[in-house]
């Protein structure tokens, strides 16, 4: 580990416990390098460190160091956890598999699902399939890429609940962050009318959705939240919709809140990036308990050039998707020949006009032309960079005549939120419009709450953001936009890699184009990102859970 490459919280954490390891000498430098090590890895993602013979042996001498809870630092097979992380992994792993060993029989469940999805001799009614596991399981976990149908799929589950357990019965819907709970909502209220039941059945079906966040009940200024073990959440069914996004923390969280005898359905994609924060929980549980897992396979959107090249990149074919991002096979994905600055920039005109005519045109019709495309970066910094890309089109839109301050406050600015702040109600990843305000010739950012709903708050009470003309890859997870551009670093980076590829390709509803060169394409296409967890192994009995949650 490179000296640079570590915080300053990876080294302090390593001192302190070295200080206190028992060890002294070269052994008590040794101790705090791997504790660094540890704790830059929780950083990276991972929820542990993988060792080898040697290095577990030497750690397992010090009395900070444990099998079970009661140390600092654990140690299970061959992973070094900080006891934190190895309570959430195996608390985690012992309630899953709970939910997972609950089975259930509903003798007239083939005839509705005949009602709901029709008969099916092919064996490849996926949809279907997912409804039946859903009802046979208190665990279902259900992926698939943009447009298998994974919301349609829900909203008929949920129907079928209600027809088999009675209309009484609670359903929550959630989501990790507040764009994605948006878009769960606006997707099962479309899905509505296309249900096959009556309308006492269809009014019935939960719309609201909420984060996990505002679910559990945020303690202030704490890690914990209001619904935990204790004080378990009211609900029968619990629905998560990007699920891959959910960290490793949350979920543990989430999951020891549920009420016994409640359901749990876990929708997402797993080709998709992990979670910023710790583990790939959702890819995990799918390895590890694929007896509660149902892959929905059939897209009814993406037949066209972007599913073409999505199921390229997730086979690591960077060579086939140069071929089909040049070729005239498809009409709607190709490498983007312009140059980068003029092509952005007039995007965003008809954007800019619409801000210019408000309060004439309304958030919808303003909210509405933003979606329409965004830029997605796989880095921050560099000409191709996420940075550079901003100011570029602040620069392009300033000389094309519109009222545009780079660096500060003008109307039209989009920005994200980039820290949570519960007095306002605003999370990390909601995205807001900067507009003036006619009465008063002031300027206000307004956000989305959907179903119609917008609310603002004046700059100075706005919490952490930055300018969204362009955004990294990451923070587009759980977001669609109609057109996307995605554009990688002009070399190769140690930070591309399949799975953000594939992530940002699937942003895009209707039209892709990339920036990027071969070598770099194909680079980041061979490079798998795979996260160090015990989780996996834990659901498949490969790994011992924490004393208090050994399942007999």
């Amino acid at each position: 580990m490179k000296g640079e490459d570590l915080r300053f919280i990876d080294i302090h954490l390593a001192g302190f416990l070295a200080e206190r390891s028992g060890f002294k000498g070269e052994e008590r430098k040794r101790f705090c390098e791997l504790v660094e090590l540890l704790s830059s890895a929780l950083e990276s993602g991972h929820s542990c460190l993988r060792l080898d013979d040697s290095d577990k042996m030497f750690v397992m001498e010090s009395h900070l160091v444990s099998e079970g809870t009661d140390t600092p630092l654990v140690v299970q097979g061959d992973r070094l956890y900080l006891q934190r992380y190895y309570s959430y992994e195996s608390k985690l792993a012992g309630n899953l598999l709970m939910l997972a060993a609950e089975h259930h029989h509903w003798p007239q469940l083939e005839v509705l699902l005949d009602e709901y999805f029709g008969r099916s001799s092919s064996g490849e009614d996926y949809q279907r399939e997912a409804a039946r596991l859903a009802m046979q399981r208190s665990l279902c976990l259900i992926s698939g890429g943009p447009g298998t149908g994974k919301t349609t799929t829900v909203v008929r589950i949920l129907a079928l609940m209600l027809e088999l357990f009675g209309k009484q019965t609670r359903i929550g819907l959630a989501a990790p962050t507040g764009k994605a709970a948006m878009r769960l909502q606006e997707s099962i209220t479309a899905s509505l009318p296309y249900l096959p039941v009556g309308k006492d059945i269809a009014k019935d079906i939960p719309r609201d959705a909420m984060t996990l966040h505002r679910l559990l009940g945020v303690i202030r200024n704490t890690p914990r939240f209001m619904h935990n073990h204790d004080n378990p959440l009211p609900l029968d069914v619990l629905v998560i919709d990007e699920a891959s996004m959910v960290d490793l923390a949350m979920m543990s969280k989430v999951v020891d809140a549920l009420k016994p005898g409640a359901r749990l359905i876990l929708l997402g994609d797993k080709d998709q990036l992990a979670s910023v924060e710790s583990g790939a929980v959702l890819a995990d549980c799918i390895r590890g308990l694929p007896e509660n897992t149902i892959e929905l396979r059939k897209s009814y959107r993406f037949e066209t050039g972007i599913g073409t090249v999505a199921k390229a990149i997730n086979r690591g074919d960077g060579t086939r998707c140069f071929d089909l991002l040049h070729g005239d096979e498809f009409d709607n994905i190709s490498f983007l020949q312009e140059p980068l600055r003029d092509f952005v920039g007039s995007r965003y005109k008809n954007y800019m006009e619409c801000v210019r005519s408000y309060p004439a045109t309304t958030l919808d019709e303003i909210f509405s032309s933003f979606g329409e495309f965004q830029v997605l970066c796989g880095t921050r910094h560099g000409a191709r960079g996420l940075n550079a890309i901003n100011n570029a089109v602040e620069g392009y839109l300033k000389t094309s005549g519109y009222y545009c301050l780079p660096g500060d406050w003008y109307p039209g600015r989009p920005v994200m939120v980039t820290r949570n702040d519960y007095n306002l109600g605003l999370f990390n990843g909601d995205i807001g419009i900067c507009l003036s305000d006619p009465e008063n010739d002031t300027l206000n950012i307004w956000f989305d709450l959907g179903n119609g709903a917008y609310r603002y708050c004046p700059p100075y009470r706005l919490p952490a953001s930055e300018t969204v003309f362009a955004m990294t890859i990451h923070k587009s997870q759980g977001s669609e936009f109609r057109d996307v551009l995605v554009v990688l670093p002009e070399t190769d980076n140690r930070v591309l890699n399949r799975q953000l590829v594939y992530t940002a390709v699937t942003r895009a509803r209707e039209r892709l184009w990339l920036k990027a060169d071969e070598r770099v394409l194909v680079d980041s296409l061979c490079r798998d990102y795979e996260r160090s967890s015990g989780l996996m192994e834990m659901l498949q009995g490969k790994a011992v859970l924490g004393r208090e949650l050994s399942i007999t």
